[in-house]
């Protein structure tokens, strides 16, 4: 068997996320059936981390075994054409180690965020950002992820689902920054708790309106009970960005 590793993008829109569900159409199904189609062998798509229905990804990277050995471009041109119209896309591939593990590998994820704080509705954005009215204070929202940043428990943060065994995590990155009318907020560790990035960034937008200030927003982080956690973002506004291995 040959081990292959693929880097891949996809809107995350229409999908009930990475992962195979009975209720609906995932990417990691897309995938799986357009290697089918292609290869005539069944293959099970690992990918590094299991975004959520609605969320996207600029690098999602994933592995996969094959028996016979493939040809890039081919691959490449042959498997796109399967996905066909549906919103994914595989960027890279490359033959790796029978031992490479595209989730247990990776050292770092880094998610972004992203938000349009104006007045006016969204046209190109609609789905792919989480539309603001209230004019945000991005010094009170830099603050509050100063205080995110290192090993913490982030139970506030953790969705009642979440199967992780422990809700310690190290936070290495939390920032923020304003481009126009856009505002960015990226976050980087080894790995994240069930919507964790999505309950981040909702605490923080209660402190970019005003609506707590910086004790309520440490009251709630400390107190690593979900029923303070402000309403988590939507999905839409979520991009797995980066995997570092």
């Amino acid at each position: 068997m040959e081990r292959y590793k693929i880097k891949i993008e996809y809107e995350g829109t229409p999908f009930v996320g990475w992962q195979f569900q009975k209720n609906g159409q995932s990417v990691q199904e897309v995938l799986q059936n357009a290697i089918f189609a292609f290869s005539q062998e069944k293959v099970i798509v690992t990918g590094a981390g299991r975004t959520d229905s609605g969320v996207h990804a600029l690098t999602q990277v994933a592995h996969f075994d094959l028996k016979k050995k493939i040809k890039k471009k081919i691959f490449l041109r042959g498997v796109n054409q399967h996905i066909g119209n549906k919103p994914v896309t595989i960027l890279k591939i490359k033959k790796v180690k029978n031992k490479f593990h595209a989730r247990f590998d990776a050292k770092k994820r880094t998610y972004e965020y992203i938000i349009v704080n104006r007045l006016s509705p969204l046209a190109l954005e609609k789905n792919k950002a989480w539309h603001i009215r209230k004019k945000l204070n991005i010094k009170a929202m830099k603050k509050g992820l100063k205080l995110l940043k290192g090993t913490h428990d982030f139970s506030t943060f953790r969705s009642s689902s979440c199967q992780a065994k422990s809700p310690i995590k190290t936070l290495k990155r939390a920032t923020v920054k304003k481009n126009g009318d856009k505002i960015i907020l990226q976050f980087t560790s080894k790995s994240f708790l069930q919507q964790q990035v999505r309950s981040m960034v909702g605490c923080v937008k209660y402190l970019g309106e005003d609506k707590w200030n910086l004790n309520d927003f440490q009251n709630s982080f400390k107190s690593k009970s979900r029923a303070k956690c402000a309403p988590p973002a939507p999905a839409c506004g979520l991009y797995l960005k980066k995997i570092s291995y």
